[in-house]
C-alpha cells in the first residue's frame, strides 16, 4: 500500500536546524509537497517539489531557510529546515500525488494532494 511515513521532528532552539525526511513506499509521486499546522489554524503550505525535474516553491516565509529535496534512489524527500524560528513551530505534514501541475503555485494547494503522512512535531523555543 503506496503511504508516507515522516520522521526527523523535535526540540529545537531558534536559529537551530532540523531535517525532515519523508519516505515512500510503493510508488514514486509525481509531485511531493510540505505543509504544517500550527495550533488554532489551517494546515498551511511549506515547500513543493516535482520528483521529475527537481523544480521547487517554497512559501515566502521560509525561502532562503528551507530547503526541500528528494533522493530519487530512496524515494524519499527531506526538508532541510535552518534559522529556524518560534512561529516555524508546528505539525509538518509530507504530502504527495500523482498529478501534474501547469503553474508552480498550484502546488500549494493541499486539496490537490491525495497522499499524506502521518506527522511529525516540531517546536522551536528561545
Amino acid at each position: 500500500q503506496v503511504q508516507l511515513v515522516e520522521s526527523g521532528g523535535g526540540l529545537v532552539q531558534a536559529g537551530g536546524s532540523l531535517r525532515l525526511s519523508c519516505a515512500a513506499s510503493g510508488r514514486t509521486f509525481s509531485n511531493y509537497a510540505w505543509f504544517r499546522q500550527a495550533p488554532g489554524k489551517g494546515r498551511e503550505f511549506v515547500a513543493a517539489i516535482t520528483w521529475s525535474s527537481g523544480s521547487t516553491y517554497y512559501e515566502d516565509s521560509v525561502e532562503g531557510r528551507f530547503t526541500i529535496a528528494r533522493d530519487n534512489a530512496k524515494n524519499t524527500v527531506y526538508l532541510q529546515m535552518n534559522s529556524l524560528k518560534p512561529e516555524d513551530t508546528a505539525v509538518y505534514f509530507c504530502a504527495g500525488t500523482t498529478r501534474i501541475f501547469q503553474l508552480p503555485t498550484t502546488r500549494t494547494r493541499k486539496d490537490l494532494y491525495d497522499s499524506w503522512g502521518q506527522g511529525t512535531q516540531v517546536t522551536v523555543s528561545s
